[in-house]
């Protein structure tokens, strides 16, 4: 191997280290109100939407002030972030994209509930070096109070931050998911179980 090739390797490693840096400050900045920490996570034309449409900004400026309004009906959140595959754009070494999946408890309108989501990413590196959000879709299985999760789980309407109850985003839409049950349906529960 030769030294050329040690050093792209190491700095994937190094940029792999600091997209998952990134991605971990993220629910820090957001759970803390820190507004400086959030701008900084995103570069100047990024944008974060999600696919029920209600996260919807184009811009850092845009993407901060959407975090501002969603705060003022906000109390406490708690972000945390588990599985992330990252991978590298072949054609440019400052693009990279990446899939989280992520829970969050949050105060919302009153209530505590609890959302399960993924995050599709989009990474680049900035101007400064540094790796920052270009783009995160947000989509969700599930948007629920505490004391719904038992009853709701299991409907396709588990989206219940709303006025009105949302179909989830996934796994429900997700064609490996709908080909298995089609091939291996759910028996339908005896009203004597």
């Amino acid at each position: 191997m030769s030294e050329a090739d040690i050093e792209r390797r190491l700095r994937r490693l190094e940029d792999r280290e600091e997209i998952k840096e990134l991605v971990g400050r993220y629910g820090f900045v957001v759970d803390n109100r820190d507004m400086e920490g959030i701008a900084d996570c995103f570069v100047e034309d990024a944008w974060v939407l999600s696919k029920d449409g209600k996260h919807n900004s184009r811009g850092k400026r845009d993407v901060v002030e959407q975090y501002h309004g969603r705060f003022s009906f906000l109390g406490p959140t708690n972000h945390f972030t588990h599985n992330h595959i990252i991978w590298f754009d072949e054609q440019d070494p400052d693009h990279a994209y990446g899939l989280l999946n992520a829970h969050g408890e949050v105060f919302r309108n009153g209530e505590a509930m609890m959302s399960a989501l993924r995050y599709d990413d989009e990474y680049r590196r900035d101007t400064d070096g540094r790796w920052r959000f270009q783009g995160r879709m947000m989509s969700y299985i599930y948007y629920l109070k505490f004391d719904e999760i038992q009853k709701y789980l299991g409907d396709p309407l588990r989206v219940r931050a709303y006025e009105e109850p949302q179909q989830a985003d996934w796994p429900d839409n997700i064609e490996t998911y709908q080909r298995y049950y089609e091939q291996h349906p759910r028996p339908v529960p005896s009203p004597m179980s």
